[in-house]
């Protein structure tokens, strides 16, 4: 079992964590500058991870594997080419590789406990439904905090070292339920509230597929690809530590996950990817519809540069090459939809932004993000509601911001509690 295997990691990494404070704990692992202090701390070791890290030259790795690694060692859905989601999940709880078994087990697991309760459906039907896909997905999951094992088993009392217990039941209520929860809000939002129920015989992100109504067997491997691609970013982006510092105060599962979809819900963090595809299609529409010129496209690139626009989905804040996951979905649209217009601009895109960037000078990366790619995609498959696809994102994020949710817990992190300086203090510092 999942639990029972976790249980072995914790007891280890306890001892591992134990040995590091005792023997190294005034080791100093980074300084600070002005910059840093004023620029949102980018670049400034201070948070622990125990899934996942950013390499600037490799990208995201999940216990050392890389994007590419994964692809083709975690189990695949009977005829798929694409990891599922719940190996990844295993991965980031135990460190190691899943087998068929320990994923079909997981799937199972989920299926028992994702049905949704009669009051999140009649709180999210209170909402208006123009209300924005994100705003409805936070209240969602806010919503099933009525239900938190941990808020329960707190309150009863229960011993610091076992608070990990009740956390992962939490986060196995939740992340069942949340492929439900989009997919009820995605019909109710754009379908006129036809809802369509799970499939008893697919996986976890194949019945996300199935319940939003998308019956193609290339966007159930798509679903697969896209919530294993997203899923974790170690703890330092706007949703992990969001989720972090929130559960740093005990908070329980559904409070901590909620606060996280709302920072991803920003322009600066998961709402990126809409916005890539909302001005790839303004770029279409500007150049006259269809796919245009390289010397068009070199243009349109110049102007918005030189009127101090920036090319969205370009750039990462730690990333110095192509960002694997955008290659990853580049890879499968080479397989799947290789003439399909909207995806013949994005890799005209790719031949042609970062040499001008890099012309440009500003740029400190030049190469693509994950959001320049995955918006072509589900418009592609015939998702076309832009405003849905950061709640694809916080679907996927859950995976791994509650895995690490898991993990602060058991290893008894402490609340989070930085020093601020008074501005004023500053200025005398440096006067």
């Amino acid at each position: 079992m999942l639990k029972e295997k976790a249980k072995q990691k914790i007891d280890s990494m306890r001892d591992v964590v134990v040995k590091l404070i005792k023997e190294h704990s005034d080791a100093e692992l980074s300084s600070v500058s002005l910059k840093q202090l004023m620029g949102g701390m980018r670049g400034v070791k201070c948070l622990p991870c125990f899934t996942s890290n950013v390499d600037p030259q490799q990208g995201i790795t999940f216990h050392r594997y890389n994007i590419p690694q994964l692809i083709e060692k975690l189990p695949k859905a009977p005829g798929g080419e694409q990891p599922l989601p719940e190996g990844i999940f295993y991965l980031l709880i135990t460190g190691e590789l899943p087998t068929e078994e320990d994923v079909a087990e997981i799937t199972e697991e989920w299926k028992k406990r994702g049905e949704l309760p009669d009051y999140l459906t009649q709180t999210l039907d209170a909402l208006p439904k123009d209300q924005h896909p994100m705003t409805q997905f936070s209240t969602g999951i806010l919503t099933l905090q009525h239900d938190s094992v941990f808020t329960k088993r707190y309150r009863e009392g229960i011993s610091k070292y076992d608070y990990w217990d009740p956390m992962y039941e939490d986060v196995m209520n939740l992340l069942a339920k949340l492929p439900r929860i989009a997919a009820y809000i995605y019909r109710r939002s754009y379908k006129d509230g036809n809802h369509i129920g799970p499939d008893p015989d697919l996986d976890w992100g194949g019945n996300f597929a199935h319940m939003m109504g998308v019956e193609n067997e290339e966007y159930k491997e798509l679903m697969r690809l896209y919530l294993f691609l997203h899923c974790d970013h170690e703890t330092g982006n706007v949703s992990a530590h969001t989720t972090h510092v929130v559960g740093s105060a005990l908070s329980d599962a559904y409070y901590s996950l909620s606060a996280g979809i709302n920072g991803l819900a920003g322009p600066l963090h998961g709402l990126a990817n809409q916005e890539v595809l909302r001005w790839i299609m303004g770029v279409k529409e500007k150049l006259g519809g269809g796919v245009p010129t390289r010397e068009q496209l070199t243009e349109f690139l110049w102007d918005t540069l030189n009127k101090g626009q920036v090319i969205p989905g370009y750039g990462h804040a730690v990333l110095r090459v192509t960002d694997p996951r955008y290659t990853a979905q580049r890879n499968f649209a080479l397989k799947n939809l290789p003439e399909d217009e909207t995806f013949k601009i994005v890799s005209m895109l790719f031949e042609l932004v970062p040499d001008i960037l890099k012309e440009h000078g500003k740029a400190k990366n030049p190469w693509p993000n994950v959001d320049a790619h995955s918006g072509c995609l589900q418009v592609y498959y015939g998702v076309v509601e832009y405003d849905f696809y950061t709640v694809l994102f916080g679907v996927s994020r859950a995976i791994g911001v509650l895995t690490q949710l898991i993990w602060s817990r058991a290893m008894g992190l402490p609340i989070e509690r930085p020093k601020s300086l008074y501005i004023k203090d500053l200025e005398d510092m440096f006067a």
